[in-house]
């Protein structure tokens, strides 16, 4: 193999790596959801009724990760 396809293989495995951990969508939807509404936006009975369950159950799931971690560092 040549210097340049050892280089591109090496940057093709730290992309791949780097692209697992890029929270950019999730980022956003977590900020639109919790944030500021936006006035432009399309206003409906049934997109408020799933963005409020989406929060419920956000908040729910997290406070159920925070009870199992105390759990788990209890009975240690």
């Amino acid at each position: 193999m040549t210097k340049e396809s050892n280089s591109n293989q090496e940057n093709k495995t730290s992309n791949d790596w780097t692209s697992y951990f890029q929270l950019g969508d999730v980022a956003s939807y977590f900020k639109r959801l919790f944030g500021k509404k936006d006035p432009n936006a399309p206003s409906n009975f049934n997109l408020k009724m799933m963005h409020g369950i989406n929060k419920i159950s956000i908040v729910i799931f997290l406070i159920a990760v925070i009870v199992m971690v105390t759990r788990a560092i209890m009975r240690s």
